[in-house]
């Protein structure tokens, strides 16, 4: 059995990572009383319909870690096409990236921000450090989705689907 340890590039590994094209996701938490906070994230996933459990991290050292343990939920924005600045908004770092966003208070006040292709809001289930990122699961409470094109990333770069042919 070999257990030797092979040093990777991080640059590289994040290219082999990136490889996977993902969905664009905005995942928020918090409330008017307190801070409401918002992160631009590709690492969610679903994981179980029965019962509906969902997965996504969250940088361990992220400013905007204590919101979302404090809140106790989290709201995972499905980002449409047009909404790549809304992507780039949340991915940035000014004071106050909710100012100008349509969004409207979900289940226990936390933002759900509008027009998006989903909106899946989560009670936080388990939340596990995991490398330098933590891991939230979330149990689904109340989804909205409608039909229109997904925003997403894929080998560094915004990109938006097209049905391939199966001729």
């Amino acid at each position: 059995m070999n257990t030797q340890r092979t040093a990777f590039d991080a640059r590289e590994l994040r290219n082999v990572f990136g490889s996977f094209g993902t969905g664009v996701t905005v995942v928020t938490s918090g409330q008017a009383a307190s801070r409401r906070v918002g992160v631009t994230a590709n690492s969610f996933s679903s994981v179980s319909l029965s019962p509906p459990i969902v997965s996504w991290s969250l940088l361990a050292a992220s400013p905007s870690l204590d919101v979302f343990d404090r809140a106790g939920r989290f709201v995972i924005n499905i980002l449409s096409v047009d909404q790549l600045p809304l992507s780039r908004r949340f991915a940035s770092s000014v004071a106050d990236k909710f100012e100008g966003v349509a969004f409207t208070p979900g289940l226990e006040g936390l933002p759900v921000l509008q027009d998006c292709v989903a909106t899946i809001e989560c009670r936080t289930t388990e939340r596990l450090l995991v490398g330098d990122h933590v891991l939230f699961l979330g149990q689904v409470e109340n989804y909205t989705y409608q039909r229109k094109p997904s925003l997403l990333f894929c080998q560094g770069a915004y990109v938006q689907g097209a049905e391939c042919s199966t001729a």
